[in-house]
């Protein structure tokens, strides 16, 4: 992970955060100063950022806003104070409404960053000033450690192109916490088409199959907030296992960047999961990202021994030929 080290000082009433990277100070620059890749890393897992105002000027504001997976939104503004390509920016970071405006009561905060070369790449040293003890005990009741950490800790991809990433690998599975997890696969294809896949019944019948033998008979797709879906496989002759099926709600649909459901298979009771499900396209390839919430721990171990991230490669690598034929 990225992260080495994150530390608050009560009495120089600071937070400082540094990483370390095996990319270069003109990468990690990069990374921080341009919209679109802030936009894949900024939100931790499950609330990610969009910055529909980026205007990389002294004196220039930036906003932006993390939705979380039932929608809510928690939106932020940058002032930017001073710039020193390459090697940092300082700004006024505050809590704001959708116009940019600080929220009266919450913290304004001045945050330095400093990038810097090694060895074998480059470090990031993040320092968050504020104006009272009150202020950095506010923001770091708020989850800012954890949140900044998990979010930071997420740049490593964004440093790689995606066939650089996606060589060698398949379906990888990274445990967050006891309640989280995140999959990532990279899908030869554009978004748009890795998307359709994803809702159009006839292409999900092909290719959603997990290992080789199962058909899946039904397949019906939520189109709005709100509505439901349920999907059910069957085995085929001479393939061990019984019929099985998952139905849920739509809680988030941004297509075809985001989509969020909850899920449960059916006939089961007790609570199910929350799937935050993200698409990503550089360079005709998608970056398909799914980050599980699951009510406890246990649950947790209980969905993942059942060979799940074996099935989705499967899925995923029949996806890959499906999508030659569309």
């Amino acid at each position: 992970m990225p992260v080495t080290d994150v530390t608050t000082d009560a009495e120089a009433l600071t937070m400082t955060l540094e990483a370390e990277f095996d990319a270069s100070v003109d990468r990690l620059w990069k990374a921080f100063t341009d919209p679109q890749q802030l936009e894949r890393f900024w939100g931790p897992p499950g609330w990610p950022a969009s910055f529909p105002q980026f205007d990389f000027t002294v004196g220039g504001h930036a906003r932006y806003v993390m939705t979380s997976p039932k929608g809510e939104q928690s939106w932020g503004s940058w002032e930017f104070v001073a710039i020193d390509a390459p090697r940092g920016f300082t700004v006024l970071d505050a809590f704001a409404n959708e116009e940019g405006a600080p929220l009266e009561g919450m913290p304004v905060m001045r945050v330095v960053f400093a990038f810097e070369p090694t060895a074998t790449g480059s470090r990031m040293v993040n320092t968050t000033y504020f104006t009272s003890a009150e202020a950095l005990e506010q923001v770091v009741a708020f989850g800012a450690v954890e949140g900044s950490t998990m979010a930071i800790n997420q740049l490593d991809l964004v440093l790689h192109d995606l066939r650089e990433y996606a060589a060698g690998r398949g379906t990888e599975l990274e445990i967050l916490d006891d309640q989280h997890v995140r999959i990532t696969r990279v899908i030869r294809g554009p978004r748009e088409l890795v998307w359709k896949a994803h809702h159009d019944t006839d292409l999900l019948k092909k290719w959603m199959l997990g290992p080789d033998g199962w058909t899946m008979p039904v397949a019906e797709q939520a189109e709005a907030v709100g509505d439901t879906f349920r999907n059910v496989w069957v085995p085929g002759p001479g393939v061990e296992g019984e019929e099985f099926g998952f139905e849920g709600e739509l809680l988030l649909t941004d297509p075809p960047r985001r989509e969020v459901s909850t899920e449960r298979m059916i006939g089961m009771d007790g609570p199910g999961t929350v799937n935050d499900l993200s698409f990503y396209e550089e360079d005709g390839l998608t970056l398909l990202t799914l980050v599980i919430e699951y009510p406890d721990a246990e649950t947790r171990d209980m969905i993942l021994a059942t060979g799940m991230v074996d099935g989705m490669e499967a899925s995923y690598a029949r996806l890959e030929g499906v999508l030659t034929t569309v």
